[in-house]
């Protein structure tokens, strides 16, 4: 058998989510675990029905791209089948059918069958089935993410099943019976669910690769293949009237050859997730149904993940019967096969995290936590992706979800935090209407102006002058930015008024820089007076200097005599003794 990983068939490209929930919403079994912000694809919860695939606006969530394991069977020189589903006609337009499998030889593949064969041999069996025991309700297996609901969350319906393969598998092993073992099975349609399928043991190394048509679509784009280039070619295998309709809800039951026109209670057809849900919980002992065939897709297979969303659903519809009846003269009626060679057994798997391994202490600790201990406060609004509050208080436990993700928890909280904000800043705030009639204060505003909640609802003027606040009434500003003396409250502010136009209210926030303004003035008298000593200094020193000045000038002259009067003496003692 071909070795090939398995890693998580449905995951989460990070980098796109945004936090929505909506994948949570779409989610069927809530298998999405909310973490940092982030929603991740728990893979033992998930059922790989491609739900949230579809769902994501943002396409963040995608399925295992398989194109190298089918490319790498080629390239290794087996001989490769492929078995196309029959939504195939609700895929391709009518020219594009005619070529798809030349395009699909042009990839290597040599052998180009379709599953409505297997489907043929299902419905055979499923007939015969639920007439030898038609005291019991049976439950068609076509669908794999039905088949994993099942057996993870409602395991009490396992021996409700038809113990037959899938389509898939029942055509991948008539392939092998034909061709031999070594061949190797490619299954390309629209099914994200079919790659959880190869992990079942009656499927492993029967079909060898999962494609979808998107997967298909791209190999073909990376090969260079167009398929208006390719020539109209056939099947290797006719097809089988009635089993083309096999996407369809009904379809199984019309090919095994059924009386259904919708309205036998024997014979039942669902498909939507809601609509099986609601089904399955119906089902018990005594049950009048004798073939229940279940679909998760809503209108069936044609709406699976793999399909390329461009073409209208009911176009597809349309397309799947035209296909059938087209085909009809070109249609073969094979015979029965052995039933042994289809033989399939499902298991009880334990759900995984059952909501009754969460005590009820455990639950209201997490509701009071986000405020809704009370019943009242149990909104039930599934903004969340949960449909209860209960519900989402179970995940948090079970750590699938985060209290942040209450949207009305958050927004009491994001309340609480402005209301605390407006409460403790140091500024002065207050809310005028298109009258100027005070519609609220905080405590710092109520302190400056010495007032209280008494004047809500009298005129501004009440405390101050109205004219900056009638400025952006009559529009001749948007909003205003000056500095005020309110002399009655010995009070200078810096004042930010501004209009919220579509609430036509006024909102005013007070600065005091009073003490501002005194420190500015003591500071320039600081300055003034520094400036004066300054002055006074400086005449000081010229002063101080002209004074020395004019004592050196004087000492200077009378230096001066002396020394005149000393060589006079002495010019007269030389005189004298001559």
């Amino acid at each position: 058998m071909f070795e090939r990983s398995k890693p998580q068939i449905v995951f989460t490209l990070t980098a796109r989510c945004r936090d929505c929930y909506r994948c949570l919403r779409a989610c069927p079994v809530k298998a999405i675990r909310m973490q940092n912000g982030q929603a991740y694809v728990d893979e033992k919860r998930c059922i790989a029905c491609g739900t949230c695939i579809r769902e994501c606006p943002q396409q963040a969530k995608t399925f295992r791209n398989d194109i190298d394991v089918a490319r790498r069977l080629i390239d290794e020189g087996h001989f490769v089948a492929a078995s196309i589903a029959p939504s195939f006609a609700a895929v391709f337009n009518k020219w594009q059918r005619s070529r798809l499998p030349s395009a699909l030889r042009a990839l290597g593949i040599r052998y180009v069958g379709q599953t409505s064969h297997g489907a043929y041999q299902i419905s055979l069996q499923s007939r015969k089935i639920a007439e030898e025991e038609a005291a019991r309700p049976h439950i068609a297996t076509a669908c794999p993410a039905l088949i994993n609901y099942i057996e993870k969350y409602q395991p009490q319906l396992v021996d409700y099943l038809l113990p037959l393969v899938s389509p898939m598998a029942a055509h991948a092993r008539l392939l092998k019976e034909k061709m031999g073992a070594d061949i190797k099975v490619i299954f390309i349609g629209p099914c994200v669910a079919k790659k959880s399928e190869l992990n079942r043991p009656e499927v492993s190394g029967v079909v060898d690769c999962v494609l979808t048509f998107k997967e298909l679509n791209a190999w073909l784009i990376q090969k260079g293949i167009d398929l208006s280039m390719c020539e109209e070619s056939n099947f290797d295998e006719k097809p089988i009237h009635e089993a083309q309709l096999y996407p369809l809800p009904g379809g199984l039951i019309k090919t095994a050859g059924l009386n259904d026109d919708g309205l036998n209670l024997k014979l039942l057809r669902v498909d939507s997730i809601q609509g099986v849900r609601e089904l399955l919980d119906g089902i018990g002992e005594g049950s009048e149904h004798a073939i229940i065939e279940p679909l998760f897709c809503s209108q069936g297979c044609i709406n699976g993940p793999g399909v390329d969303p461009g073409k209208n659903l009911f176009d597809r519809r349309r397309d799947i019967i035209e296909y059938n009846e087209e085909t009809i003269s070109a249609s073969v009626t094979p015979e029965p096969e052995d039933s042994a060679l289809f033989k399939a057994a499902f298991n009880k798997t334990d759900t995984v995290g059952s909501p009754t391994s969460v005590t009820e202490e455990e639950i209201q600790k997490i509701l009071a936590h986000t405020g809704k201990q009370d019943p009242e406060q149990q909104l039930n609004c599934g903004a969340c992706g949960y449909d209860s509050c209960r519900e989402k208080a179970i995940a948090v436990a079970l750590g699938m979800a985060e209290p942040e993700m209450c949207i009305p928890y958050m927004r009491r909280l994001a309340e609480r935090r402005t209301d605390q904000i407006f409460t403790t800043t140091p500024n002065g705030i207050i809310m005028l209407d298109a009258e100027l009639n005070i519609l609220g204060m905080n405590p710092a505003f109520k302190k400056f102006f010495a007032c209280s909640d008494v004047i809500l609802g009298r005129h501004i003027s009440y405390l101050m002058d109205p004219a900056p606040f009638e400025k952006l009434i009559t529009g001749v500003t948007q909003n205003l930015d000056i500095t005020v003396l309110h002399r009655p409250y010995n009070l200078l502010c810096r004042e930010l008024l501004y209009m919220l136009q579509e609430e036509k209210q006024i909102v005013g926030i007070f600065i005091n820089i009073t003490s501002q303004q005194e420190h500015e003035k003591k500071l320039k008298e600081i300055r003034s007076q520094t400036v004066e000593q300054a002055n006074e200094l400086l005449e000081h020193q010229i002063k101080m200097a002209q004074n020395i000045a004019q004592f050196l000038g004087e000492s200077t002259a009378r230096g001066e005599e002396l020394v005149r009067k000393l060589m006079s003496l002495s010019e007269g003692d030389e005189n004298t003794s001559r």
